[in-house]
C-alpha cells in the first residue's frame, strides 16, 4: 500500500472532506507527526460524526455527548478508520486544529509545524492490523515529502500535551509501529 502526495498537499487515494478548521501554518515548517485517537460518540466506530465535527456541522441532537462539543473548531489532517479508510480534512501545506495547547522539544504551539493524524479508536482499546498499515504508508510519504519528519519526531497527543490527553493510549503498539517504518 501507498499513498501519494500531490500539490498542495493532499493524499491519493483518500477521501477528501474539507475541513474550514484550519489556516495558514506559520512559516511553513513541516517537522513532526503527532499520532491521536477519536471516535464518536466515545467508543462507537463506523459513523459519519467524527467528519461532522471536523467539518463542523456536527449536530448537537444526534447524541446528547454532542451537546458539549458541537460547538469546537478542530481538525485534523488525516483520519484512519477501523476499516482502513484513509480521510484527509486539511491539506498538510495547512495549519490543522488538532494538538491544543502542546510542548515538544522545548517548542510550544504544536499545530505551528506538526501534522495531526487521528486513528478511530479509543485511548483505552487497541488498533486494527489496516489501521496499522495505512498509518505506516501514510508516514512513509509524509517522511519522504517532508524529510524534518523522522521517526524520533513521531510522538502521540499524550506526549505533547501530558495531563491534558491521553492518547493514542497504551493499546496503541509503538514498537509495531516503527518496525513497520
Amino acid at each position: 500500500m501507498s499513498f501519494q502526495l500531490t500539490t498542495p498537499g493532499w493524499l491519493l487515494p483518500a477521501r477528501h472532506c474539507v475541513s474550514p478548521h484550519c489556516d495558514e501554518r506559520p512559516g511553513g515548517e513541516i517537522s513532526l507527526l503527532v499520532v491521536h485517537c477519536i471516535s464518536l460518540p466515545p467508543g462507537r466506530f463506523g459513523e459519519s460524526y467524527i467528519d461532522d465535527l471536523f467539518m463542523g456541522r456536527l449536530d448537537p441532537a444526534a447524541d446528547p455527548y454532542f451537546a458539549d462539543i458541537h460547538q469546537l473548531r478542530v481538525s485534523a489532517h488525516c483520519l484512519i478508520r477501523r476499516d482502513g479508510e484513509l480521510v484527509q480534512y486539511v491539506p498538510f501545506e495547512r495549519r490543522a486544529w488538532h494538538a491544543g495547547l502542546s510542548r515538544f522539544d522545548g517548542r510550544e504551539r504544536c499545530n505551528d509545524f506538526s501534522v495531526g493524524i487521528e486513528l478511530e479508536g479509543t485511548d483505552t482499546g487497541d488498533y486494527t492490523d489496516a489501521q496499522y498499515r495505512v498509518l505506516a504508508a501514510v508516514t512513509t510519504a509524509l517522511m519522504q515529502a517532508y524529510t524534518a519528519i523522522t521517526p524520533e519526531r513521531i510522538t502521540g497527543h499524550s506526549d505533547i500535551a501530558p495531563g491534558r490527553k491521553t492518547d493514542p493510549g497504551p493499546g496503541f503498539d509503538w514498537a509495531r509501529f516503527r518496525a513497520m517504518l
